[in-house]
């Protein structure tokens, strides 16, 4: 045999160095949530080791990411019932713990890079992503209360707008609402390939923002498409997104080398609370090793052609990579 692919694994030098997919901490992006309060590190029972913060915690859990190398944070607010309304607006309200909880880490940790979410279903009584009437997720209606929310979002210091909505339109008319209010430099990572996922229960319980009736299937995609995400990823490009992303990320590993290929602007990927949990609770039961399957799941993900990954298993992955 004149080819024997084995010579190139016979030792961990080796395969270093042929390796062709890195995975590193510069790549993650770390999901935290946010509470009113004080003095507040409240479990979540379906996603463990995360932790709903107060700010004053969360400062010090923002510290402690810094040091191990994670530089980004992606912050859910976990709003209560009785500020929630049908239009969301305490989501553009700047006496909101919210905004001034942005504001008060971006002053104390400048060289961090903070991103949100921009959908009004952690602040809308019906839980949709959308207006809601008559049983409809209004798309048109929706618009202008994203705009105003991104505009206050980056007026409290955030530095990436993530729109998660998936209504029709809403990256063109963030972008100019932005631009018109001198936000230039604000950018876009906008949730692209945004799927009807079963994966996302633990964060819903996080936040306690489920919809109150019905389903978001007529926003969100069909599981079933992919090529589909190639005119959702072309419209978001033309109305000024600076990344795109695809959500879920294991069970979408095909849409996201999809878009990598068909595109130049940056990919990203959320490994969403259900694919982390379930991790865990393989692991607790002794089904699997933790550590080396939060790895390769991560791997995985960037080798489909993820630039960067929104994950749960940051904090743990950077800890095992210091080791």
């Amino acid at each position: 045999m004149n080819t024997r692919p084995r010579r190139n694994r016979k030792s961990a030098a080796i395969r270093d160095m042929v390796q062709e997919t890195q995975l590193g901490v510069e790549h993650l992006i770390f999901p935290v949530f946010l509470k009113d309060g004080s003095d507040i590190k409240e479990p979540i029972d379906s996603l463990p080791n995360i932790y709903r913060f107060s700010v004053d915690v969360l400062l010090k859990e923002i510290e402690s990411c810094l040091e191990l190398g994670i530089r980004v944070f992606d912050i859910f607010p976990a709003v209560a019932e009785s500020l929630k309304d049908k239009t969301g607006t305490y989501s553009f309200n700047m006496d909101s713990f919210y905004l001034k909880a942005i504001q008060k880490i971006k002053e104390r940790f400048p060289e961090a890079t903070l991103m949100s979410d921009v959908a009004l279903d952690p602040y809308s009584s019906d839980g949709h992503d959308g207006l809601v009437k008559d049983g409809k997720i209004l798309n048109d209606e929706t618009l202008p209360i994203l705009a105003k929310m991104s505009v206050a979002q980056a007026q409290a210091g955030i530095d990436i707008i993530g729109p998660s909505d998936m209504m029709d339109g809403r990256v063109g008319v963030i972008r100019e609402a932005l631009d018109n209010a001198g936000y230039t430099e604000t950018s876009i990572m906008s949730y692209t390939a945004k799927y009807a996922s079963s994966f996302y229960g633990p964060f819903r319980d996080a936040l306690k923002s489920a919809p109150k009736s019905g389903d978001k299937k007529t926003y969100q995609m069909n599981p079933a498409n992919k090529s589909e995400a190639l005119i959702e990823a072309q419209l978001d490009i033309e109305e000024g997104a600076d990344m795109i992303m695809v959500k879920p990320a294991i069970c979408y590993l095909d849409v996201i080398h999809l878009l990598k290929e068909n595109f130049a602007t940056p990919v990203t990927a959320y490994n969403v609370s259900g694919e982390y949990a379930m991790v865990h609770a393989a692991a607790q039961k002794g089904w699997l090793n933790y550590d080396s399957a939060m790895c390769e799941m991560l791997l995985s993900i960037r080798r489909a052609g993820a630039d960067g990954i929104l994950t749960y298993f940051a904090k743990d992955f950077a800890k095992l990579m210091q080791e």
